[in-house]
């Protein structure tokens, strides 16, 4: 019986994705931006607030200040210490989360929307957003495993590629500062309660509702949680993004295999190439085996167990990537195998039955990426932070469809230039 409920449910909630979804938007009397999604189907309550928090907000020199902040919330607040909230969690049968991009800070928090519960767990959720206290032991402890944790990764090849190609494509921008031992040990609590100050704000703050509640509900719980958030925040943005000249990087490792990431900034999330540059993607490097770079570089030739490539959109440019793991002696076959494909595809696009391939996975697949309310959190807060439209979600089909090779082929050359992407590669000979 309870498997046939939980068939039931998915199907009725994969239903609603299908059916579209009604969005409704307000702001607060606080000045949050509130996102709405109205849904009966189950009795649960979920909320995200998000703030310009992230990584490319830290001053110089604290890199590493965004995620200790976010981690210390629920640390202590208002006279409740960390074992204190969590046993609060536990009593109601509540769940927070969250994390932390470049971009933003999102904290999320998942209640029965039975009013008992759902009161408590929002009164905790206020109470740590807008009173943390950041224990100094706390912060100590956390910045220890921190510390820790970076040494740790800079043994990795894998961690070292990802921090060097970031580095790389951003030179002299916060979107390629990765935390280093040293900055994070600079980390003081007044610099997180500074932080808070002028990145937790209400004027700032973009709050996502969905569940089993009315419009009216929903104000009072935007409004709740927000109204004594400190005035800081705002409508802040990164600053603009340079692109880096052509190069390759080549970095020591004893590792039998070499890690290859090739790529340069491209898109903001407002772009009016999103669609054509996602769906051309998909028959690039993000659509698995039935992808180009798979084809060429694993089917045919066994260079690589796995090769991708994606497109990852923040507030300003975010990256193009391609990446891939290989035997250090075949490196410089592989690479060359990857530019011809990369090479072709810009010059001619993608072919009329791979387009349709990838058109008919991605409309398809829609309803299984909003098939729960936490999924369909993950949209509304985008949305929201994103400043998208309200019928994003409902035009997604249409302006998939609508993408032509030809507009594939322009977006790419446009966005994916020779001259500025860079290669690195560590365990190379």
């Amino acid at each position: 019986m309870r498997t046939l409920i939980v068939l039931l449910l998915s199907s009725l909630v994969s239903t609603l994705a299908l059916a579209g979804v009604k969005i409704e938007h307000w702001t607060a009397p606080s000045g949050a931006k509130v996102y709405f999604v109205e849904t009966r189907v189950l009795p649960i309550l979920d909320v995200q607030i998000d703030f310009a928090a992230g990584a490319a907000f830290v001053p110089a020199g604290k890199s590493g200040l965004a995620g200790l902040t976010h981690s210390l919330l629920e640390t202590g607040a208002a006279g409740l210490d960390e074992e204190h909230i969590a046993g609060r969690l536990v009593d109601i049968a509540a769940h927070l989360g969250g994390g932390v991009d470049s971009d933003r800070a999102s904290i999320s928090l998942r209640t029965l929307s039975a009013q008992p519960q759902r009161d408590a767990a929002l009164d905790l959720m206020r109470t740590i957003l807008s009173a943390p206290t950041f224990p100094q032991a706390a912060l100590e402890r956390e910045r220890g495993r921190s510390i820790a944790s970076i040494r740790e990764a800079e043994t990795r090849p894998d961690a070292i590629a990802g921090k060097r190609f970031a580095a790389a494509i951003y030179p002299g921008h916060p979107y390629g500062v990765s935390p280093t031992a040293e900055s994070v040990a600079t980390i003081t609590r007044e610099d997180l309660v500074t932080f808070h100050r002028q990145h937790y704000g209400a004027a700032g703050a973009i709050v996502s509702i969905i569940g089993d509640v009315s419009r009216t509900a929903a104000e009072a719980i935007a409004q709740r949680l927000t109204e004594a958030l400190p005035a800081g925040g705002g409508d802040l943005v990164p600053p603009a993004v340079t692109k880096p000249l052509r190069t390759t990087i080549k970095i020591a490792h004893p590792a039998a295999q070499s890690h290859v990431h090739i790529g340069l900034p491209a898109i903001s999330r407002s772009d009016p190439d999103y669609f054509p540059l996602l769906v051309g993607n998909y028959t690039l490097g993000g659509g698995g085996f039935v992808s180009r770079l798979m084809k060429e570089v694993r089917e045919k030739r066994g260079y690589a167990y796995s090769v991708y490539s994606y497109f990852a959109p923040r507030k300003l440019e975010g990256p193009f990537e391609i990446g891939l793991q290989t035997k250090r002696e075949q490196v410089g076959d592989a690479l060359k195998v990857v530019d011809e494909v990369l090479t072709g595809y810009i010059a001619k696009g993608p072919g009329r039955k791979e387009l349709a391939a990838a058109k008919k996975n991605m409309i398809d697949g829609l309803a299984l990426r909003m098939d729960s309310n936490a999924k369909l959190l993950g949209y509304l807060s985008a949305i929201g932070f994103y400043g998208l439209p309200l019928t994003y979600l409902d035009e997604f089909p249409a302006k998939v469809q609508a993408v032509t090779a030809e507009q594939v082929k322009a977006a790419f050359a446009r966005h994916v230039k020779a001259e500025n992407l860079v290669t690195v590669v560590v365990a190379a000979d």
